[in-house]
């Protein structure tokens, strides 16, 4: 059950299953997350752990992860953001995208994303099966990094970042 992920068409319904390796395998549409925190005009973000199958020792969102079919995306926003980075906040879903990005002749994101941040300035204790670091970053300097140094990032993240800067800078509105 961990390791699957939930098929989803283009507008985000359910058609099946598939073992996350499977669809990192082949272009295989599925449901994602992925969380943003933040607070006082700086991002919480992650360096993901070097040994992760993709992107691995790159910089990314606090957190992000896949839906298990038994769970709402908001209810494994939080476990996983409990999970992965020992933090426990709200959080609010802003908007939703899709992407696809190939990293090797068979690998491969295809994720419908579902957008999530929440104001946090608490401790946080990552999980070094997933996070190698974690640092605060000023939207500023992180926008500046994103434009010079796009490969240090994950590209979900640089797709995702520069929108959910806007949306916190211009206040929280939720599709």
């Amino acid at each position: 059950m961990r390791n699957q992920v939930i098929l989803v068409n283009h507008r985000n319904k359910a058609i099946g299953t598939a073992s996350k390796e499977d669809a990192h395998k082949e272009p295989l549409l599925h449901r994602a997350f992925s969380v943003f925190l933040y607070h006082d005009n700086k991002m919480l973000i992650q360096r993901r752990a070097f040994d992760k199958y993709h992107s691995g020792g790159l910089w990314a969102n606090t957190c992000c992860s896949h839906p298990r079919e038994d769970e709402t995306v908001l209810g494994a926003a939080k476990s996983r953001l409990q999970e992965e980075a020992g933090i426990s906040c709200e959080l609010t879903p802003i908007f939703e995208f899709t992407y696809q990005h190939q990293f090797a002749e068979d690998l491969y994101e295809h994720e419908y994303d579902h957008v999530f941040v929440g104001e946090y300035n608490g401790d946080f204790h990552p999980n070094p099966e997933e996070i190698s670091e974690m640092k605060w970053v000023s939207f500023e300097t992180l926008k500046k990094e994103l434009e010079e140094n796009p490969s240090q990032f994950a590209p979900w993240f640089i797709l995702a970042a520069p929108r959910v800067i806007k949306e916190i800078q211009r206040g929280i509105k939720s599709e």
